[in-house]
């Protein structure tokens, strides 16, 4: 059956076939929420307050998009 409209991408989770796709999507996004060195998180905080936006949310802006919103 193909992905409903607004899929993710990411691996099924009842499938149980889908154990090593699972555990790589897990790493995948642990690495990108990886901790960033302290001068950048320190920036991308005060940044995101300027803009009205939560760390995470300015964070989440930078992944999808690839640039600084």
């Amino acid at each position: 059956m193909p992905p409903r409209i607004g899929h993710n991408g990411g691996p099924p989770l009842e499938d149980p076939g889908a154990t090593p796709r699972l555990l790589l999507w897990r790493q995948a996004v642990r690495r990108a929420w990886k901790t960033p060195p302290r001068e950048i998180a320190l920036r991308r905080l005060a940044r995101a307050e300027a803009l009205g936006m939560t760390y995470r949310e300015y964070t989440l802006e930078i992944m999808e998009r690839g640039r600084h919103p």
